[in-house]
């Protein structure tokens, strides 16, 4: 089947986010053991263009019409420890201090822009909070309900995406740029429009340029409604 990336989701300018890319090819994969699902990104998904997803003998395939590979979904299990989250009132104060409103290579992401207006973006900004954790508030809007009145998928793996990448640069002054490589992520649930969520973020370690966190999405009860493991990719410094 064919599907198109809509500009509105990007990351970088000239291309799509990696958590709603993911969560795209997500909704098109059955039968994965825990409900986990590995999603490998290959090259920059292009917006507003025709890519094609093809069903593979170990899950599905996102390619250009030229037949070039743009990311891998695949069945997987998901063993993650979750820290647990601030309230929603705490992790609004906490996102006063989100690094990314005073500098950000990219001010218009769908999901942690702070260029894109209310109902447009999702406008999630992890702030510090302790121990190395990330956190921000998000109350889905009305603007992203599907036609059957929930929350996509898709948005939901976009929500705890760039959390993950601003766990990864901590406080650093510097921070470096990094693209997402691939996201491990399952939901046991689903979020409703207006709801008082928190997502977080934190780091589980470096290898090179390699940068593992974890990430998690709260309903307003406290549950952990999805979680992540997340592998981010440090460019290389220019020359």
């Amino acid at each position: 089947m064919n599907v198109i990336i809509d500009p509105r989701y990007c990351g970088p300018p000239s291309s799509g986010n990696g958590g709603y890319t993911g969560g795209v090819l997500a909704q098109h994969l059955d039968g994965h053991p825990d409900g986990a699902v590995e999603v490998t990104l290959k090259a920059p998904p292009p917006l507003g263009v025709i890519l094609r997803i093809d069903r593979a003998e170990t899950g599905v395939h996102l390619l250009r019409e030229d037949g070039q590979l743009i990311a891998q979904a695949r069945p997987a299990t998901l063993e993650l420890a979750v820290p647990p989250a601030p309230d929603f009132d705490a992790a609004t104060a906490v996102a006063q201090r989100y690094a990314g409103l005073h500098a950000h290579d990219y001010p218009t992401c769908f999901v942690c822009g702070p260029q894109r207006a209310q109902g447009d973006g999702l406008r999630i900004f992890s702030g510090s909070w302790r121990d190395g954790i990330v956190a921000a508030p998000w109350q889905p809007d009305a603007a992203l309900v599907a036609p059957d009145d929930t929350i996509p998928l898709s948005i939901l793996w976009a929500a705890i995406d760039c959390a993950g990448y601003w766990a990864a640069v901590g406080s650093q002054q510097m921070r470096p740029v990094m693209l997402l490589g691939r996201m491990t992520a399952r939901f046991d649930g689903r979020v409703g429009v207006g709801e008082r969520c928190v997502v977080i973020g934190w780091p589980l370690g470096v290898e090179g340029r390699k940068h593992h966190t974890g990430t998690a999405l709260f309903g307003s009860d406290g549950r952990c409604v999805g979680y992540s493991r997340q592998t981010w990719i440090a460019r290389e410094p220019a020359i």
